[in-house]
């Protein structure tokens, strides 16, 4: 450990680097090993791409799920807010969460 941070080598397209981070090990070589798979899908799309467009074509790929899934869990956080609101008329004063005589 360095820093407060793990070194972990992990290996994608072949090639290995060596990371620095906060997460841990097991972390860093999950999300390594998705960059890996996703560039190669990317890859076995096309016989036509070349390893670094596939990098890019890959980032653009997770970055899009990653928005996605930002998007569907601020649609479920503001339907749970929704639900809470519909709910606490509802529930007896002590249990509403409000201040008493407010």
């Amino acid at each position: 450990m360095i820093d407060g941070r793990t070194v972990v080598k992990v290996r994608i397209m072949g090639d290995e680097y060596t990371l620095r981070t906060e997460a841990s090990a097991e972390h860093t070589k999950a999300v390594a090993e998705h960059v890996d798979r996703t560039i190669r899908a990317v890859m076995s799309g096309s016989s036509t791409v070349e390893t670094q467009k596939a990098a890019i074509l890959a980032a653009l790929q997770i970055t899009d799920d990653l928005f996605r899934e930002r998007g569907a869990l601020e649609a479920l956080t503001d339907d749970m807010r929704q639900l809470a609101a519909d709910i606490r008329p509802l529930l007896p004063p002590a249990k509403r969460g409000e201040e008493l005589g407010g």
